[in-house]
C-alpha cells in the first residue's frame, strides 16, 4: 500500500531533534511522497534543503493569508521566480483566504488572485487555504475562470459543508482531507468525505498540526499518521483501505504532476 501525504509543513523546529526517525516512519507507513507546503517565500531554501535530505519530498511555494503583514508589491515576483527556480516546486501556496483568525479581507483578497496568476501562467496547482471564507472564496475564483480561465488546485485541510465542497468540484477542484475528519464531532466533514468523486480526493495531515483519532493525543503530528486519515476515509465511503489508499495516492500524482515513476 502506498500512500501521498499532500500537506506537510516538517520545517518546523519541533521535528528537528528526531526527523530521521520520523522519516522511518512515514516510510514504514507506506507514505512514497509527501507535499511540503511554504507559508511564505523565507520558508524556500530550508524547504528546499529537506528535500535534499529526503528525495520523496516535493513542495510548493507561496504566502499564506494570515501572513499579510508580511505581503509587499514585489513578493509576487519572488513567488514566481523562486517556482521557476527549482524542478521540485510543484504547486503555488499555500495561499487563500481566512476570515476567521483575520479580518484584513481586501489585502487576503489581492494576494490570493496575485497567486492565481502565478499559477495559471506557470501551469501549477494552487494549494488553497479556506477558512470561513467558502462563498468569497467560490465567487473570486469564479470571477478569475470567466477572465482568465481554470487553475488546477486543491482545497487543502478542508472543512465545508457538502453544499460548498461541490461549488469547488464544479471548478474541477480536488478536495483533501486532514486529521479533522477523524474527529467525533466532525460530522459536516465527514459528509463531504462520503460525497467527493474518488479522482477529486486526497489526503494529508497538515502536520505537525491536528494529529488524527487515533493519536490524538500526541501533540505532534507527523506524516506517518496519514495512514490513520486514509483508513478513516475509507470507511466512511466504505472502501477498503488499499483502494482509498490507491485512489488517492493516483489523484496526487495527477495534480501534482510529480516526477519519477508513477505507483
Amino acid at each position: 500500500m502506498q500512500l501521498v501525504d499532500t500537506h506537510v509543513h516538517i520545517n518546523f523546529d519541533s521535528f528537528e531533534p528526531d526527523l530521521d526517525a520520523i522519516a522511518a516512519r512515514w516510510r514504514a507507513a507506506g507514505v512514497v511522497r509527501l507535499v511540503h507546503s511554504c507559508v511564505e517565500p523565507a520558508e524556500f531554501p530550508k524547504t528546499q534543503a529537506l528535500a535534499d535530505r529526503f528525495e520523496e519530498l516535493y513542495f510548493s511555494v507561496g504566502l499564506h493569508p494570515l501572513d499579510m503583514d508580511k505581503w509587499t508589491p514585489d513578493m509576487a515576483q519572488e513567488i514566481h521566480t523562486l517556482a521557476q527556480s527549482d524542478k521540485r516546486v510543484v504547486a503555488i501556496g499555500e495561499t487563500g483566504l481566512d476570515f476567521f483568525k483575520a479580518d484584513d479581507r481586501q489585502q487576503q483578497l489581492a494576494a490570493f488572485e496575485a497567486q492565481l496568476h502565478i499559477a495559471k501562467a506557470l501551469d501549477l496547482p494552487v494549494i488553497i487555504h479556506c477558512r470561513d471564507a467558502a462563498e468569497t472564496m467560490a465567487a473570486q475564483l469564479q470571477t478569475f475562470w470567466r477572465e482568465h480561465g481554470p487553475v488546477r488546485g486543491v482545497m487543502h485541510c478542508w472543512g465545508g459543508d457538502p453544499e460548498q465542497t461541490q461549488w469547488f468540484l464544479d471548478l474541477g477542484f480536488y478536495v483533501s482531507f486532514s486529521g479533522t475528519v477523524t474527529f467525533k464531532s466532525a460530522k459536516t466533514i465527514q459528509a463531504s468525505a462520503q460525497m467527493v468523486p474518488a479522482d477529486r480526493i486526497l489526503v494529508e495531515t497538515d502536520c505537525p498540526f491536528l494529529t488524527p483519532v487515533p493519536k490524538r493525543g500526541e501533540r505532534r503530528n507527523e506524516p506517518a499518521n496519514v495512514q490513520y486519515v486514509a483508513q478513516f476515509v475509507a470507511q466512511l465511503r466504505g472502501l477498503p483501505i488499499e483502494d482509498l489508499a490507491a485512489q488517492t495516492t493516483s489523484n496526487a500524482w495527477k495534480l501534482f504532476r510529480l516526477p519519477a515513476t508513477s505507483p
